[in-house]
């Protein structure tokens, strides 16, 4: 007897309809994660690890489907207009949701009403690094010399994590600076490196080795915490700004009008995945820091963050060209 025959005897008995089994608190039939970045990117490689773990957990089929473009938009809008059955989910950075709703004029969706959080899996950080040809060494130094000679800065495209932390800072710092946009992160370390360009934030796995082997220089992390994978470089807060924090992290979520139950199983079923032994270990080399943060306070961040984001985007003056 198959799986959904057995479903069903067992529906009929009980006197429960499929949609029934949902408003209890279960799933039935195959799980999507829908990816708001290219397959291969951090977070694409986090909600897959999730969902060989969400295999088990939730005895369904789990497949990831990377919808990349228009800043994380495309997947977001897919997700929000999917039904809200929990057979539907998001996995974006942060921005899809903070940042896009101030920077795009018309979104179709809305990031606060039609998405509910379920998680942030987990967090990265952003270095800020010079070419070594600048004769800087500190984040003192760095802006002091902002201050003198005005910079160009490389980032991934406007509303991207570099881009935000860049004019965030600046902001905080009082120096002037100009963006040049690069079609994404290996393009700018490519651009650095060939010192076309010679300031940027970028992501801290990205970067690594180029400041290990002396081609960057890492001056400061971006995050409130110093990275796993530079232990020994000051986050921007320890080098005297300390309301500074600018941390790139990884978002599950559904479509709003869920079910309270079938949200609760996948939070805690999320939860449980992320805090297994073995799976913190698989990201470290990639700079990713598992966070596990439930969806109470996964939306308060967000929409903290909104708020900031907002700020800073109208102070500086930034658009979707």
């Amino acid at each position: 007897m198959t799986s959904r025959r057995a479903l069903l005897i067992m529906l009929a008995g009980s006197g429960l309809s499929v949609a029934g089994v949902a408003r209890a608190g279960y799933l039935y039939g195959p799980v999507k994660i829908v990816v708001d970045r290219p397959a291969g990117s951090p977070h694409d490689l986090v909600a897959r690890a999730l969902a060989d773990k969400l295999v088990q957990a939730l005895h369904q089929a789990v497949v990831v489907e990377d919808h990349p473009g228009a800043g994380g938009n495309l997947a977001a809008e897919y997700v929000a207009r999917a039904a809200p059955d929990g057979r539907t989910l998001l996995v974006a950075l942060d921005t899809t949701l903070t940042v896009n709703p101030t920077l795009y004029k018309h979104l179709p969706f809305d990031a606060a009403a039609d998405l509910r959080p379920l998680s942030i899996l987990a967090t990265a950080s952003t270095m800020l690094v010079v070419h070594p040809s600048v004769p800087v060494h500190s984040v003192a130094e760095f802006v002091a010399y902002a201050k003198a000679h005005p910079i160009t800065y490389a980032h991934g495209g406007n509303g991207s994590p570099g881009n935000l932390a860049m004019e965030y800072f600046r902001l905080q710092a009082g120096f002037p600076a100009i963006g040049v946009p690069y079609r994404g992160n290996p393009q700018v370390v490519m651009a650095l490196l060939a010192g076309e360009v010679k300031f940027g934030f970028v992501g801290t796995a990205g970067v690594i080795e180029h400041v290990r082997g002396g081609r960057l220089r890492g001056l400061a992390i971006s995050s409130l915490r110093r990275s796993l994978l530079a232990p020994d470089i000051p986050t921007i807060a320890e080098a005297g700004y300390p309301k500074f924090k600018s941390e790139v992290y990884y978002v599950l979520a559904a479509p709003d009008k869920i079910p309270e139950n079938t949200a609760a199983l996948l939070e805690t079923k999320v939860r449980e995945a992320l805090e297994s032994p073995d799976f913190a270990q698989r990201f470290r080399a990639h700079g990713i820091e598992i966070a596990a943060i439930g969806g109470t306070e996964a939306k308060a961040r967000i929409e903290s963050d909104r708020k900031l984001w907002a700020k800073v985007i109208a102070a500086a003056g930034m658009t979707v060209q």
